[in-house]
């Protein structure tokens, strides 16, 4: 008897990527795989009843998983609703670096596994991260916005105009995760000197690559700094005018995480008044960026809206990630990367 799986799918990660990957996880098991296309990107994402970062409609979900024992999606909602009237359901695996689309304590009581995919996108956003630092550092967002409309900037040899090199310059990592970890090590290949601050990093971790100092250390010391910590309680708004103020003059900062733990507000009136000489953004406190942003007018800004995570090798790494955990569902195997095993346990 073949097993009934939705590949509910977007413009990004298509529902054929979901059905090619699940099926090739699946090997000879027999499946019914049914799709659904969401709206995403096209349509942004927003919050679905209890949960966030969901496109889609209950409803849609609703009609869609009536007899659907495993859920492939990245962001179809799951909430108490969905789970009331989707008895069939075990298994919702959410293809985002985790289940921010699942209302993870409905789930359990219901006994729907989820799982996410951790690290899919992790070199696509090191990599990003990357280019808009040297864009920054070197004044590319202003000059190539000038020489669009017909200005050659030739006055960007001036000294106080100059951009700065990465080979020399001390750079600060404010996390050191699968992101981080990665920007430190081509970093340190371009010739930096790397700082990273993050309580939870294991020593071994940074041996021959990075220095572990604390966060006022890392910004009295560092010419660039690179956000890469998750938004928690004990991170949110970290960086406000205190931290900014207590970097170099003519520093840059970056943010490729979230755009909650940096105060804008502060980071355009150091860019206004020189104390920062440029900054990379692909998070904002509010997306999209509202037409009045100041960040859209401040000097030395480089901005791409929200796209860091973003590669066709990442579509496939996440539908692989997903579809290897239903591969182990259907034959029994530990799942990997799941967020309730007290279910498992459960059943």
């Amino acid at each position: 008897m073949s097993t009934t799986v939705l590949a509910a799918g977007n413009h990004f990660i298509r529902p054929s990527l979901f059905t090619e990957a699940v099926r090739a996880a699946a090997g000879e098991l027999p499946l019914d795989v049914r799709e659904l296309q969401f709206p995403w990107p096209h349509t942004p994402f927003g919050p679905v009843a209890e949960v966030i970062e969901a496109s889609g409609s209950e409803d849609e979900m609703i009609e869609a998983l009536q007899g659907v024992r495993i859920c492939v999606t990245e962001h179809g909602p799951l909430t108490e609703r969905i789970l009331a009237n989707c008895p069939d359901l075990k298994l919702f695996c959410t293809s985002r670096g985790g289940p921010v689309n699942a209302n993870l304590e409905a789930a359990t009581r219901h006994g729907v596994a989820v799982c996410y995919a951790p690290g899919r996108n992790a070199t696509a956003t090191a990599e990003h991260t990357l280019t808009l630092l040297l864009a920054a550092a070197r004044g590319v967002g202003d000059t190539h916005t000038d020489l669009r409309k017909g200005t050659w900037r030739g006055d960007y040899y001036d000294y106080d105009n100059c951009g700065i090199e990465i080979d020399g310059a001390t750079v600060g990592l404010i996390g050191y995760g699968a992101i981080g970890s990665r920007v430190a090590k081509v970093l340190r290949a371009l010739g930096a000197e790397v700082l990273v601050h993050d309580p939870y990093v294991r020593p071994e971790a940074l041996a021959g690559i990075a220095e572990q100092v604390s966060l006022a250390e890392l910004l009295r010391r560092s010419r660039i700094v690179s956000l890469h910590a998750r938004v928690t309680d004990e991170t949110k708004g970290m960086i406000g005018r205190a931290q900014i103020s207590a970097m170099p003059r003519g520093s840059i900062i970056v943010n490729c995480a979230r755009g909650a733990l940096l105060d804008y507000d502060a980071v355009c009136d150091a860019l206004d008044s020189g104390h920062l000489s440029g900054a990379g953004f692909d998070v904002f406190p509010e997306e999209p960026l509202p037409a009045g942003s100041r960040l859209l007018t401040a000097p030395g800004v480089v901005l791409t809206p929200h796209i860091a995570g973003g590669s066709q090798q990442v579509a496939h790494k996440a539908a692989d990630i997903v579809a290897a955990e239903v591969g182990r569902f259907l034959r029994g195997e530990p799942l990997e990367h799941c967020a309730n095993p007290e279910v498992l346990k459960a059943g």
